[in-house]
């Protein structure tokens, strides 16, 4: 019997999980997968906790429920990852296998920030955790007046778009509750505007402008003083809050440091076409766990997923992995009043206007607001939980097309 391995039942070992136990005879191959929380959580929908658009509840299932036939699930915390050894240690045993698939995701780091924690939780919040999400509801609920500043501390961070539809949807939120001209909204961010992708950046910075949000680029945090309600850059320059809503920096998972396997940010290196590893043997590696240049979002998660079990089907039977993944992303993007935008890119490509999946017809819009792209963010987290996670092929492809995009840069 051989053994694969899957390191991490988020959204990415999850759905590795879920194929290759379609892919492998179970009379050959026992698949194991290793996680430390018997909680699912869909990431995406943190995001609204803070709004009431969910609760707590809504985002939260048993990752038993997304375990297949065939598949052994360990609830148990990896301390050690061998590659030379081909061994996977954790607190209650070791685990030898024949493939690795390393989907450990990445977390948030607040105390990497001189002064951060001091008020954590109190006039500092963040929604990348369930608590975190639950704690910034009620201070929403209860800001009627000041500056609400949306910090990113630096890239790369989970969900690249996140802070754009924070700022978006708290304008929103706060128009209808008859208070946002008492509210200043300021995104800060270590980026040189609203986004990386120029053609994006026009439009997203374009639709802070219109919704009087104030964007202030190129800010690299040093530290926060909590007492003083300011963050302080390297080169010296302060912005005062009253109601601070942090980004930390996002760290690999901490066994893959303490494993010595991982860059010093807890990333692994990735070859960005295959994904598999640059430094060991019969490993792959997929969803936040990888240093490779695209979002760090449950989209490129599924797209990679798809590549990776080809590509580890291939290597089983003796072939070789195709360098088949492009950098594929694709996001809504919530940009306030049941409205929303769409961003679909890949290595090469940026976000470009038009329609999506279909030319012509869509029936989303890309770089384009409408209450269609609204309802389909909405609708994602009935196909996340009923049609992903459990492994179901779904009509897209991991591979960008340019099918139905208006390329406005040869203009």
């Amino acid at each position: 019997m051989k053994n694969l391995v899957i390191l991490g039942s988020g959204a990415a070992g999850t759905m590795v999980a879920a194929k290759m136990r379609k892919k492998l005879a179970e009379n050959e191959w026992k698949i194991t997968v290793i996680d430390r929380d018997i909680k699912h959580h869909y990431q995406p929908g943190w995001l609204f906790v803070p709004f009431g658009i969910y609760t707590l509840a809504d985002c939260i299932k048993p990752k038993t429920d997304f375990v297949p036939r065939g598949v052994d699930f360990v609830l148990d915390e990896i301390t050690n990852i061998d590659p030379a050894a081909k061994k996977v240690t954790t607190k209650k045993g070791s685990y030898s296998y024949d493939w690795l698939v390393v989907s450990t995701g990445c977390r948030i780091a607040p105390d990497e920030i001189d002064g951060l924690t001091d008020d954590w939780g109190g006039a500092i919040h963040n929604f990348y955790t369930p608590d975190g999400a639950q704690a910034l509801c009620g201070a929403m609920h209860n800001f009627k007046k000041g500056r609400l500043v949306f910090n990113i501390a630096e890239m790369p961070i989970k969900c690249p778009v996140a802070p754009l539809e924070f700022v978006y949807m708290a304008d929103w939120f706060f128009a209808k509750r008859g208070l946002r001209q008492n509210i200043e909204i300021e995104l800060v961010t270590p980026l040189t505007g609203a986004f990386t992708k120029s053609v994006a950046n026009a439009v997203l910075g374009k639709l802070c402008e219109e919704k009087n949000i104030k964007i202030t680029p190129n800010f690299v945090i040093d530290s926060v003083d909590a007492g003083g309600k300011t963050l302080s850059s390297v080169t010296g320059d302060e912005i005062p809050y009253d109601l601070l809503v942090s980004i930390p920096p996002n760290l690999g998972a901490q066994v893959i440091i303490d494993s010595e396997i991982a860059d010093p940010m807890g990333y692994m290196k990735t070859n960005k076409y295959t994904l598999k590893s640059e430094e060991y043997e019969n490993v792959y590696i997929l969803g936040d766990a990888t240093n490779v240049p695209t979002s760090k979002a449950g989209s490129v998660a599924h797209f990679e997923c798809d590549v990776v079990c080809d590509n580890l089907f291939r290597e089983i039977n003796g072939e070789e992995a195709h360098p088949e993944f492009d950098g594929h992303s694709n996001c809504f993007i919530v940009t306030g009043y049941d409205k929303a935008s769409l961003i679909d890119f890949n290595y090469e490509v940026e976000p470009l206007p038009g329609m999506y999946p279909l030319p012509g017809v869509g029936p989303f819009h890309l770089l384009g607001e409408s209450k269609m792209n609204y309802w389909g963010k909405l609708m994602f987290r009935w196909v996340y939980f009923n049609l992903m996670l459990k492994g179901h092929d779904l009509p897209l492809e991991p591979q960008m097309y340019m099918a139905g995009k208006n390329d406005i840069r040869k203009k």
